[in-house]
């Protein structure tokens, strides 16, 4: 699981916590989106869709500024999909989980000849760590804050987290700081405050860890199969790609498996991998662009 699902897992389960955070609204009638938005190439990994009343609220978390289309274009696309299906008030938050330089990080909207839309921007690494410990289910994001010491915000962190009774409340916490503090902090530092027991009843350590054992078991099946006498090899890595495809994603266009058979054993294996972490072809479309 990514920095930025785990982020969305949090929104997910605790949005009303969220609202109150980027909307400064008490609304208790809020749902979480499921709904897909029909038109390709809307990718929402990272990105969750809140009815708040009357209104919607979309948010975004984002490790890397990378987007293709580009962020802004983007924001723009959500805007008006959301709004021609509900026809609501919409705002838009991005929230940037790791410094970056990137323009996009800094540009908070789209504008070309004839349209300009804005959205929001919050860059964690501008925002107070100490902002974040008042509320349980925003700790996650106190270590990734401006503070002069991240090792001491994540030892108060844990400090509070070991004095919650709720048990899968506590596990959820720890298991999703143990996460977000590694784009900043030392995993060793990190695994010698927060204690693995705790986090082993989370969903989302369950779900990293069912991820990793299918995972090992991919990259033992290529090694297995990729080592030895190279074109003897190439067509066993393609068969097992193509299966997994079939089965995880659904029929392919023959141009993506032509681009498929031009990788280099090591990029299939590197496939491989990435698999299981896509939903929809259009990420297999955007791994070859980058990985071709």
């Amino acid at each position: 699981m990514s920095f930025d699902n785990v982020c969305k897992f949090l929104a997910e389960q605790y949005p009303q916590v969220f609202v109150k955070w980027l909307l400064d609204s008490e609304e208790t009638s809020i749902r979480v989106l499921k709904t897909e938005l029909n038109v390709n190439p809307i990718h929402a990994d990272s990105v969750l869709f809140l009815r708040v009343g009357k209104r919607i609220l979309h948010l975004e978390f984002q490790t890397e500024p990378k987007s293709k289309p580009p962020l802004p274009l983007r924001m723009l696309d959500y805007y008006i999909r959301l709004k021609r299906k509900y026809n609501y008030p919409i705002t838009q938050v991005i929230i940037f989980l790791q410094k970056s330089n990137s323009e996009f990080v800094f540009k908070e909207q789209y504008q070309d000849e004839n349209t300009i839309h804005k959205y929001r921007i919050i860059r964690l690494w501008e925002e107070e760590a100490t902002s974040f410990l008042s509320e349980p289910i925003l700790y996650p994001f106190a270590v990734l804050g401006k503070t002069e010491s991240p090792q001491q915000i994540l030892e108060e962190v844990a400090t509070k987290i070991n004095d919650i009774e709720e048990k899968g409340l506590q596990s959820d916490l720890m298991t999703s700081i143990s996460i977000l503090a590694g784009l900043k902090l030392d995993k060793n530092f990190i695994q010698s405050l927060l204690k693995e027991e705790v986090m082993r009843s989370s969903v989302i350590y369950q779900e990293i860890k069912k991820q990793g054992k299918i995972e090992g078991k991919i990259e033992g099946k290529i090694e297995g199969k990729i080592e030895g006498k190279i074109e003897g090899k190439i067509e066993e890595a393609l068969n097992l790609i193509f299966k997994i495809i079939n089965q995880h994603l659904g029929k392919i266009e023959k141009d993506l498996a032509d681009k498929i058979q031009t990788l280099s054993l090591e990029k299939m294996e590197e496939l491989t991998v990435a698999l299981f972490d896509f939903d929809c072809l259009e990420d297999l479309e955007l791994w070859l662009e980058y990985n071709s």
